[in-house]
């Protein structure tokens, strides 16, 4: 059997559920409750689609590192659709950021295509290969990792093992950075130097989110299985969420996160 260890520190309420012992006051209790925060996460989002995709327009116009003019922007019940095309692989990344920052948004669906000017030169991709491999092995975050890489057509694929979540990561954001990349599929496997049980991981977590003054720990519900961590719970802006999730990434042992929180804006 598998075991599950929930690190608990939700304001409303969790119910485990011993057999069925259930009351009806407690299953009372509970659709209350559910119905409490739809309302409220309804009461929050007033925020119309037009004026979210204005503010989106406004912030890829804005930011220098992104050429807005091929890129076209739908929004459909808070949710953004990027499409069109970008002249790199980091604009592509500052696009879905950018996209993030509006109020209002809770999902952003990024279809951008990387397409390099024709005035830039493409490497080759054993061009392309030698140079992510050499960003690799001169950075301190990932010098010492297991990584073999691949890349087809301009798509750089990251095989082997790190030690830590966050290096895992730290690699694809060092990858992102060389002319040439398209795309980066990421299948590195996170391999601790030591055991770390799934007790001492959420309790982890949670201090880590409890030290962020952004974030209000009694929000948010951390599930450790196995290694993998889960966060749940309902959260107001975008940089609340990646803040959450960071601590999660950075805290030794995790293996895996599955990010189910739900911005409110």
């Amino acid at each position: 059997m598998k075991k599950s260890t929930t690190a608990k520190r939700f304001g409303l309420i969790c119910i485990a559920g011993a057999g069925n012992r259930t009351s009806h006051s407690q299953v009372f209790l509970v659709v209350s409750i559910l119905l409490f925060v739809e309302i409220t996460i309804d009461n929050m989002t007033d925020r119309t689609d037009e004026q979210i995709k204005k503010d989106v327009v406004d912030h890829l116009y804005w930011d220098h590192r992104v050429d807005a003019s091929d890129i076209e922007i739908e929004v459909d019940n808070h949710e953004v659709i990027l499409r069109g095309s970008v002249p790199s692989y980091t604009a592509s990344e500052a696009a879905l950021f950018d996209a993030w920052k509006a109020e209002g948004v809770t999902r952003v669906d990024n279809q951008l295509l990387v397409e390099y000017p024709p005035t830039v030169e493409i490497p080759t991709d054993d061009d392309i290969e030698k140079r992510v491999e050499f960003v690799l092995e001169w950075n301190q975050s990932t010098a010492d990792a297991d990584i073999e890489v691949r890349v087809d057509h301009g798509d750089v694929i990251l095989e082997g093992d790190v030690d830590a979540y966050w290096r895992k990561f730290r690699a694809q954001q060092l990858v992102s950075e060389v002319r040439g990349v398209i795309s980066v599929n990421n299948k590195l496997t996170v391999v601790p130097t030591e055991k770390v049980t799934d007790e001492v991981i959420g309790k982890d977590v949670i201090k880590a989110i409890d030290r962020s003054f952004s974030v209000d720990v009694n929000n948010i519900d951390v599930k450790v299985e196995n290694g993998i961590v889960t966060l749940s719970g309902v959260v107001p802006d975008r940089s609340t969420q990646l803040v959450a999730r960071a601590c999660a990434e950075n805290t030794f042992g995790v293996l895996e996160v599955e990010d189910k929180l739900v911005v409110s804006d």
